[in-house]
Order: C-alpha cells, then structure tokens, then sequence
C-alpha cells in the first residue's frame, strides 16, 4: 500500500470517530489518538526517513493536508457539539421573567426561647448563674434527694415516665439543683432551665413535656423575705413596675415553709376581668425556704446555711405575657401563629 492510500484511509477512519462522537470529550480522545504525540499521523512523519530523499516533499505536503483536514472536521463537530448543548442547557434552564420573584423567609425566635431568655436576663441581672442538667436522671436526684420519699405518690409510673426502677426522665429541674448542692462551692446563686416531662393528658394547660425554670440559693442568713424581694423584683421585671406579689400558703416536700405566688393582673392592674377571672390576681410559681432535708442529704449544715427555691413554668410564662389561651398552640408550628411573636 502506497502512502497516500495509507493516508485516505487513516483520514476515512478518523472522519468515522469523529462523526460517531457525541460529547466534547471523545472529540480529545480522537485527537489524541490521530493527532498527538503517539497518534498514527505522527507516526507516519516519523517513518519519512524511510522514504525516499526526493519523495519526502510530496509525502510531506499529504501529511500535512490530513492533519488540516481532520483538524477541521474535528473543529466543525466540536462547535456543533457545542451548541447543542448549549441549547439543551438553556431549556432546561429557562427563566421566566414573568414570574414574582422568590421571598425570602426568615425566621425568629419561638415564644418560649424569648419568655426563657427574657427569664434569664432578670436573673443574670441580680447575680445569677444559669445551670443545665441531665433530662434522664435517676430517681435518687429527682426525688430521694428533695426529700420525697418512697411512698409519695409523685412516684408513681402513673405520674412519672419510668425507664427503670432507678431511672427516669426528670419531672422538674429541681435535680439540677441537688446536683449543684452536693459540689459544696458555696454560696449558690442559680437558675435550672430545661424540658421536664410527666404523665399528663394533652389539654389547653397541660402537656406530657414541657419546660420549667427553678431557682435555688444557698447562704448564710438566708430568709423568706429574701426570697419575697427575689421574687418582688422578678414580677415587677417580668410583667411592669405596677406588678404586685400575694403570697399564699402551700405545701412542697422539698420547702419548708412551702407558698404559691400571685402577681397582680397585668391587664386589669387587679380590679378583676376576664383575664384574671374576675379576682385581681394570677397564680405564677411555688417557692420556699429549702428544707433542712435537703440540706442535709447535699451535704450542705442547715445550721450553718439556709436557702430558698422557686420554681415556675416557662410556658406558663409565654402564655401569660403574650396572652394566649391554649398551651397547644406553642406546639403546633402554625406559621401563622408564631409569626406573630
């Protein structure tokens, strides 16, 4: 076979690839393999030593006119590749420019994360230290060490989610409290924020968890009236400066004396309305002085030290201070409900 046959032929089969190509990239495969340093053209250039001094010239001149012409054709198909992806691309992404243009959502704060942060300012402000706790504890810290024994009926498995006879998750924060106590680094200042959880139906007020803020604080000459001006300025903080405090007697194991608070109605300023119905006042939390139990089982001298404990619950809070009347709605994630806040 003479060179130029060789010639048409590698051109014939180069045209071939080039045609059945149908993406950019075996288009560089087919210069690779035609045109590049160990394609079959460069290879023919480097057998012209074999060729004949006066023929060299043609030979030369036919290599050159395929290299041009598979290079052009490779050229031609690669922009016609080119624009038909082009045009697939802009049909797939076609923009209408008659469409409203997208919104951008942004979110807030839930309720409850702004009545919590609300909560922990006022008592950063006086001093405070806000502690976290485990949400699965064991029964020793949510009851035994509170000085609730055995047999109370808050022990119960129809009361209190049971993992086990000694584990349980928490229905109150007051663990955190024990917890701190029992570390001895006296005096204690402190809030305990975070979900509790027990057995209640789902109702208007209540729920199966829920969150719940307690209060502790451990010194020496600690008194119920400490505890009155805590709670004084808390309310008045919370609610405005025209907030009142009425205390009323009650029972807690773990306090001693035990009393819930009201505040004064903050719509009516206590002359009685639908919001307070009609007495003037709203109830808001429990406290007391810690018990000398307590104390005791912390490791703490209840001759030596006193303290007293509060404790109030953190959607009972956003419910009042944004007026809303069922504790399901904080739940729900109605957008149209909580952008409201």
């Amino acid at each position: 076979m003479d060179m130029k046959e060789r010639l048409q032929e590698l051109a014939e089969a180069a045209r071939k690839r080039i045609e059945e190509s149908d993406r950019p990239e075996r288009l560089n495969e087919v210069k690779v393999a035609y045109l590049g340093k160990k394609g079959e053209l460069t290879a023919i250039l480097k057998s012209m030593k074999d060729v004949a001094p006066e023929d060299r010239p043609k030979v030369g001149q036919m290599v050159n006119e395929t290299r041009v012409k598979i290079e052009e054709h490779l050229e031609a198909t690669r922009k016609k590749l080119e624009e038909a992806l082009r045009e697939e691309k802009m049909k797939a992404e076609v923009i209408d420019v008659t469409l409203p243009a997208k919104k951008t959502m942004i979110g807030h704060r839930h309720p409850n994360s702004i009545a919590l942060e609300e909560v922990e300012r006022i008592f950063i402000g006086m001093g405070y230290e806000v502690v976290e706790g485990p949400e699965v504890e064991y029964a020793d810290y949510n009851f035994t060490k509170l000085n609730i024994p055995e047999d109370h009926p808050a022990r119960d498995e129809q009361d209190t989610f049971f993992i086990n006879d000694s584990i349980l998750l928490r229905s109150q924060t007051s663990p955190v409290q024990a917890r701190t106590m029992e570390k001895g680094k006296l005096p204690i200042r402190m809030i305990a924020p975070g979900r509790v959880f027990r057995s209640d139906e789902v109702d208007a007020t209540h729920s199966p968890s829920f969150h719940q803020i307690e209060g502790l604080v451990i010194d020496k000459n600690i008194t119920f009236a400490d505890l009155k001006g805590t709670l004084q300025e808390f309310a008045q903080e919370l609610f405005g400066p025209e907030t009142k405090t009425k205390f009323r007697p009650h029972h807690f194991p773990f306090t001693e004396p035990s009393a819930e608070v009201d505040v004064s109605c903050f719509k009516c300023g206590g002359k009685g309305c639908r919001f307070c119905k009609g007495s003037g006042w709203i109830e808001i939390l429990g406290c007391g002085t810690v018990h000398p139990n307590v104390l005791r089982m912390c490791g703490i001298d209840p001759d030596e030290y006193t303290g007293f404990a509060f404790g109030v619950g953190l959607e009972r809070i956003a419910l009042l201070k944004y007026e809303i009347d069922d504790m399901r709605l904080l739940y729900e994630n109605d957008v149209r409900f909580l952008k409201q806040f």
